[in-house]
Order: C-alpha cells, then structure tokens, then sequence
C-alpha cells in the first residue's frame, strides 16, 4: 500500500509518501511544499493545489492520510489552513484517491502507543519506524510522514474504528 500522508498549511504542506508491506514501512519521497508570505493568497493556494496533483500523480497512493483541522486560538489562521486543506482535498478527490483524516491524538497513539506524547517522541517513532538517519526537516514534513504511518496502523487493524466509536479524536 503507498500512503501519501499530508500535514496541511497554507505556507508549508508537510507532504510523505510511504509504502506499508509486510508490516514494514519504507519512505519513498518527502518533502514540504513552500509559498512566500507575500504572495496573493489565491495564488499560494493554486501552488499548493498544483503541487498537490503532481505529487499525487508521481506518488500514486493507494491512500492519502491527512491530518485533522484542530485550532482553539487563532480563527484566521484556521480559516487559511481550512482554504488550503479544500484545495488539497480537492486534489484527491478529482484523482480519485480516497482521504482518511486523524486527529493529532490519533496520530501520536498510532505511532507512539501514547496519545500525550510529546513532538519530538512523535517524530523520533516516525524516524525509527522509517529508518531514517535523522528527522526530516522541516517538521511538517516529519508530521505528514507520521500521518501516512498512522493510516498504515488504523486502516485494516480496527483501530481507526475503534478509537472513532470512543469519540478518541
């Protein structure tokens, strides 16, 4: 199965595209989709949906794992990711490409086994479970790597679920 996990924003899209077989997971390309702040936000998001579709038509996923919106302070900021969310949404939809969404909870049970674990255990589990040599830079992109891995351990384990019937968000 090739997962390709996405961390969203409207400056940085933390993006990861992983194979899961045999129980083994193996990076296949990662990176971060980048817009200049000054630019006219419509075109930052043209950009990011752009990207979006040549990373889905190199990548070809199976499967694309993004991560749930979740802000409790800043609504403009929440209102921006919102935008470029919809156009990455969009993306996987007109490729046909089913979208999962988790939770930040979801994402680091799924690949610590601890739901309050701290960013750096996430991303240190992301590194180990992928066998880097060191975290992917910048930390959206390490983000949307363990988005992609927390599909591979929620999809076909009941766990996803689970956690959803328990309002574990």
């Amino acid at each position: 199965m090739i997962i390709l996990g996405i961390d969203p924003g409207y400056a940085i899209v933390g993006w990861g595209v992983i194979e899961y077989k045999n129980s083994v997971h193996t990076p296949v390309a990662f990176g971060a989709i980048t817009t200049e702040a000054h630019t006219d936000f419509n075109m930052r998001l043209r950009h990011i949906y752009d990207d979006t579709v040549e990373l889905i038509s190199k990548g070809k996923p199976d499967a694309i794992s993004i991560e749930k919106l979740y802000f409790n302070t800043n609504t403009t900021t929440a209102i921006y990711v919102a935008e470029a969310r919809g156009v990455i949404l969009l993306a996987a939809s007109q490729a046909n490409i089913p979208v999962y969404e988790y939770t930040p909870l979801q994402v680091k049970t799924a690949v610590t086994g601890y739901g309050k674990a701290l960013k750096p255990q996430v991303m240190e589990m992301t590194r180990r479970l992928l066998h880097l040599k060191e975290v992917p830079k910048p930390d959206d992109t390490a983000d949307a790597l363990a988005i992609a891995i927390t599909h591979t351990q929620a999809a076909g384990t009941g766990l996803r679920d689970y956690m959803l019937k328990r309002g574990i968000k």
